[in-house]
């Protein structure tokens, strides 16, 4: 392996777009943000070294044993994340890369391609939430001061916000464009003429020419080239560069093993496909990783749960691939649990907890019946206590996870016939250090809780179970925040040794609940007083809901809050206390 003789911006690009140039399995997706890119160019066009890269020469009979994808040209956060997966001509060989990708992709996509990512607020599902994006290249002046310390005043830009404003030149230079351009001389003279821009800045022609020079003059694509054609080799080296800067999910790595060993289906494109169905497909937002899906792929095809390369091996990849349709379906069917459930990718702390639910699921053959069946009602309930407790408790799902889940696997097996057993579960985890047990020092913990903390909801929820969290529900301010300023609280008699203590108790727990959408919008800033008789219909429904809720006795206005506030604590400290299985609290 050895330094080869480096290539130019333009010529590497268009080897690209030949296919000469491919992408193994075992690459990672593009992750690189539109920064990175305007970094990484404006690098190029100062003249500074972009790193060296890592080839492989992949010989014909080689190729053939391997999948490879595509350069991605135009990303799509929605529609096109991912490269497409590459066909070699029988016969041919390629050159692989081992170390650059994210570099290669950025600058064909500021060159050939276009950035399209999710407008901030908009929805998922709308046509123009993701606006086609090119990099365009300022030539009028340079970069205000910005925390990139970027020269060059770079940006992804939609071509209707590229086009000039009437009466100004044409400033906005498409990076792309210059590819076309004839020569370093008149051509460039022209291009700046035609804009208008020939005499309005000395400078513009020198940043069309350093963005000419980058692309297409310079030399900055140093790479090795490794020409052995012993895989296990090359999977070491790779493993070896990569492991620094982003690191490499060592998900990734395995995958591409699975995907060279999968007859009928290319696993990488399943786990992602299966990554976004999961992520995207329900009302509620989660964020499930490969690692996820994988895990519960090994769980369900019953291999060893270990991500280890000796344990991917082709007899254990052929049992995964054949119980893939069974996996694909319980891990939706579990997501959409999880989302009757209430939980979203913030409230679910712990994203494995999806794992054993799907494996439940798998073991009892269960249909998409389960998820809404009164029949089922309870075992829903039994799995949803057992959840929410799981992800309440500290430590569970961290360190030892893969034992952890092998002994929920064994006891789903041994007594998961009829329903879900959590006491034979829990019996498997405390014999691991992962009891499920609570004592009064985690209790009183758990009542310091503070408004949109990650353990908040799944309290909340275990607090008041009769809720029906498959509707939409808010973390709700009982007494609401606006209440709480200084100016409010010294205008509703509150003195001011007290104000410190309001301020202290506005965001914790027993000031509280959990309130539908709808209610939460119209509650608003009111007083729960002034609020709850006009939420009800007659006064035994607010009853209800007052007794259901631990708001007995609630306060006319700000000045009984505090009492309040200590007696509905008391009050949760006792449902905790029984929900948790705590015998003896202080």
């Amino acid at each position: 392996m050895a330094f080869q003789t480096p290539v130019s911006v333009e010529e590497i690009l268009t080897a690209i777009h030949r296919k000469e140039y491919l992408l193994p399995a075992i690459q990672r997706e593009f992750v690189w943000n539109p920064d990175q890119i305007r970094r990484l160019f404006d690098s190029l066009m100062r003249g500074y070294p972009i790193g060296s890269f890592l080839l492989w020469k992949v010989g014909p009979e080689t190729a053939t044993k391997y999948t490879f994808y595509d350069f991605l040209t135009d990303y799509h956060e929605r529609d096109n994340p991912y490269a497409a997966k590459a066909t070699v001509p029988t016969g041919s060989g390629i050159i692989a890369v081992l170390d650059g990708q994210q570099r290669l992709t950025a600058l064909n996509i500021a060159i050939y391609g276009s950035h399209a990512e999710k407008r901030k607020y908009a929805w998922w599902s709308s046509a123009d939430a993701f606006p086609k994006k090119r990099l365009y290249l300022n030539l009028q002046k340079e970069a205000d001061a910005n925390e990139l310390g970027l020269r060059y005043d770079l940006r992804f830009l939609t071509d209707q916000e590229a086009q000039p404003k009437d009466g100004e030149p044409d400033r906005w230079y498409r990076v792309g464009a210059v590819l076309g351009l004839a020569d370093a001389g008149p051509a460039l003279y022209g291009e700046l003429t035609h804009r208008n821009l020939d005499m309005s800045s000395p400078d513009c022609y020198q940043r069309l020419y350093d963005l000419y020079k980058a692309v297409r003059v310079q030399k900055p694509i140093n790479y090795f080239l490794e020409q052995t054609q012993d895989s296990d080799k090359v999977l070491d080296i790779f493993v070896r560069v990569n492991s620094g800067g982003t690191t490499l999910s060592y998900s990734d790595l395995l995958l591409s093993m699975a995907t060279n060993q999968w007859l009928h289906l290319d696993a990488r494109e399943e786990v992602r496909k299966l990554v976004q169905e999961l992520n995207t497909g329900g009302a509620r937002a989660f964020s499930f990783s490969k690692d996820v899906v994988l895990k519960t792929a090994l769980m369900v095809a019953g291999v060893d749960l270990r991500f280890q390369v000796s344990n991917f091996t082709e007899s254990n990849m052929r049992k995964v691939e054949d119980s893939w349709g069974t996996t694909r379906a319980a891990l939706t069917r579990a997501a959409a649990l999880l989302d009757t459930f209430g939980f979203t990718a913030r409230t679910l702390t712990a994203a494995s907890v999806v794992v054993p639910l799907a494996y439940y699921l798998a073991y009892r053959e269960l249909t998409d019946n389960y998820l809404t069946s009164g029949a089922d009602a309870k075992d829903r309930f039994a799995v949803r206590q057992w959840v929410t407790r799981s992800l309440v408790k500290r430590g569970i799902w961290g360190s030892g996870l893969d034992s952890l889940l092998g002994r929920i696997r064994q006891a789903i097996d041994m007594n998961g016939a009829d329903g879900f057993p959590a006491a034979e579960i829990e019996k498997e985890m405390a014999a691991l250090g992962k009891s499920l047990s609570f004592d009064p020092t985690e209790i009183d913990e758990l009542l310091e809780l503070k408004y949109a903390s990650p353990r908040t909801f799944p309290v909340l929820a275990l607090l008041y179970p009769g809720l029906d969290l498959s509707k939409e529900f808010h973390e709700d301010h009982i007494f609401p925040r606006v209440r709480f300023r200084r100016k409010q609280l010294r205008d509703a008699g509150i003195g001011e040794d007290l104000l410190e203590k309001y301020e202290a108790c506005t965001d914790l727990l027993p000031n509280l609940q959990l309130l539908g959408g709808v209610p939460n919008v119209e509650k608003r800033a009111k007083l729960p007083a002034e609020w709850l008789p006009t939420a009800f219909a007659t006064d035994a429904e607010q009853e209800t809901y007052e007794r259901d809720n631990d708001l007995i006795s609630l306060p006319a206005d700000m000045g009984g809050f505090l009492s309040f506030f200590e007696e509905r604590k008391a009050r949760m400290r006792k449902r905790l206390t029984g929900a948790l299985g705590v015998s003896v609290v202080d």
